[in-house]
């Protein structure tokens, strides 16, 4: 798999993303579901569990930035 292609996907939430914190997202990839350490692309804020966001970067193997996908 390309590392660019997880940018641009949808996740969700199972481990609270924000500033200080190691979060976790779960991503529908390759014909599945895999779970990424997650991080705040914006470096502020925190996104609690279960909300929907979207993948803007992605560090080989397993990390993403993330922002909220909708607004709240």
């Amino acid at each position: 798999m390309e590392d660019a292609s997880l940018v641009g996907l949808m996740g969700r939430v199972t481990g609270t993303v924000g500033p200080g914190l190691v979060g976790e997202v779960i991503v529908r990839v390759r014909g599945g579901a895999e779970h990424f350490l997650a991080y705040p692309a914006n470096g502020t804020g925190r996104i609690p569990p279960g909300t929907v966001v979207m993948v803007v970067e992605h560090l080989p193997p397993r990390t993403v930035y993330v922002t909220e996908a909708y607004d709240s």
